[in-house]
C-alpha cells in the first residue's frame, strides 16, 4: 500500500509541476505522471489480488461481463454458466455455490441480498420431490452423457473427452 501511495503522490506532483515547467522539462513530467500512474495501478492490482487469491479456476478462463460501472459478473466462456459476481471496489468475490465441484462441502454461513428473496423459497424443503433423469430414465441419461458438450460438475484430466458431442 505504501508503494501505491508513493505512486499517487508522484503522479500528483508530476501533474502540478508539468503545468509550471518550461517546454524543455514538460516531457520529463509527462513521463513522471505516466510512471506514477503505472506504479499506483500495479500496486492496487497486487493488493486486490492478494484479497481474492483463494479463488481458483481449475480449467479455462473466466469470461467477464461488466454489468454496471461498479460491478462485474463472471461466467463460463463455453457454456454460459454464471459463476461469480463482484463489486470492483471490494476485495470479496461471490461465487455461485451450484458451480462448485463439491457444493455439499460448502455450507452457507451468510445470506446475501435477502431483500430480493422470493417469499415461497423457505417452503421448498416441504414440497414433494422427484429424482432427475439419471434415476428415472437411465437410457436417456446415458445418451446425454456420451454426447454432452457441458463440462461435468467435477474436474477431469481432459476436456472435452475424445469423440464427445459428435
Amino acid at each position: 500500500l505504501m508503494l501505491m501511495l508513493a505512486g499517487l503522490i508522484w503522479r500528483g506532483v508530476a501533474f502540478e509541476f508539468r503545468f509550471k515547467a518550461d517546454e524543455h522539462h514538460k516531457p520529463f513530467w509527462d513521463k513522471a505522471f505516466t510512471w506514477g500512474s503505472y506504479i499506483a495501478t500495479l500496486s492496487q492490482g497486487m493488493a486486490l489480488g492478494g484479497f481474492i487469491d483463494g479463488f481458483e479456476l481449475t480449467r479455462g478462463a473466466l469470461a467477464v461481463f461488466r454489468s454496471s460501472e461498479p460491478t462485474e459478473r463472471g461466467f463460463c466462456r463455453d457454456c454460459g454458466t454464471p459463476l461469480t459476481f463482484r463489486y470492483l471496489d471490494k476485495a470479496r468475490i461471490n461465487v455461485s455455490i451450484g458451480s462448485l465441484d463439491a457444493p455439499e462441502n460448502v455450507a452457507p454461513l451468510h445470506q446475501y441480498g435477502v431483500e430480493g428473496r422470493i417469499p415461497w423459497f423457505a417452503s421448498l424443503a416441504t414440497l414433494p420431490g422427484e429424482t432427475t433423469t439419471e434415476e428415472d430414465a437411465p437410457d436417456l441419461a446415458a445418451a446425454i452423457a456420451v454426447t454432452s458438450r457441458q463440462h461435468p460438475d467435477h474436474d477431469t484430466a481432459a476436456w472435452p473427452p475424445e469423440g464427445a458431442g459428435t
